[in-house]
């Protein structure tokens, strides 16, 4: 019996990396799913993979980070990341959320030090973790929602 996914995408934008992040089909756990690299430039490329990716993994809702600075007031990047979304939303029909993505990267670098990787030489690899951070503090917050 085929039941129908509930699986949710997490992105950690930036103009060099974009970090990603998908949950199982139940919509519990996250996992770094892969980092794209661009020129910060060529917006219709990674639209095009994103979502390919959605398609492919059958996502119902993408969360975003939003850079709010750490005294609380937007950052520089919210007009390009609140364009993007836009975008995104109008090529798949899917919901694009936001959450609060400060901390996300210290959270996902003392991740990867806790299983011995340093930082540093996983740029990439933090990029996911951040999108993996920013995806499941969405789920946990969802479940809290529902008890």
């Amino acid at each position: 019996m085929m039941t129908a996914s509930n699986k949710w995408m997490g992105i950690d934008f930036g103009l060099v990396r974009i970090g990603i992040a998908v949950s199982d089909p139940l919509g519990v756990l996250a996992r770094g799913l892969k980092t794209l690299t661009w020129n910060g430039r060529d917006e219709s490329r990674v639209l095009d993979e994103l979502t390919d990716l959605i398609q492919s993994e059958a996502v119902i809702g993408v969360v975003m980070g939003r850079p709010n600075r750490t005294d609380g007031r937007q950052s520089a990047m919210i007009d390009r990341i609140e364009a993007f979304a836009q975008t995104l939303r109008q090529r798949t029909g899917i919901p694009v959320l936001f959450r609060d993505e400060r901390y996300t990267t210290v959270i996902a670098a003392r991740k990867l030090h806790e299983q011995g990787l340093k930082a540093r030489r996983q740029r990439h690899k933090i990029d996911q973790a951040a999108a993996t951070v920013i995806l499941q503090e969405h789920l946990d917050s969802c479940r809290k929602d529902q008890l």
